[in-house]
């Protein structure tokens, strides 16, 4: 996961712990999560919308 070993973790953690602060923790968690799952999605949707255009040129390439 990007290189980083476990130690590497833990100091990002507890940095994040004193700068938001545990009672922010979940709600920073939150948007951090979906802003993931949105990432995943639209990349999802990009590859998608790719095998959709492909699949157009190959069926105009038959045609002709």
């Amino acid at each position: 996961m990007f290189g980083l070993g476990p130690q590497e973790l833990i100091i990002i953690l507890v940095l994040v712990l004193i700068i938001f602060g545990a009672g922010k923790l979940p709600q920073v968690g939150g948007a951090l999560g979906k802003g993931m799952r949105n990432f995943k999605k639209g990349m999802s949707d990009s590859d998608e919308e790719s095998e959709e255009e492909n699949q157009r040129i190959e069926d105009k390439e038959k045609e002709d």
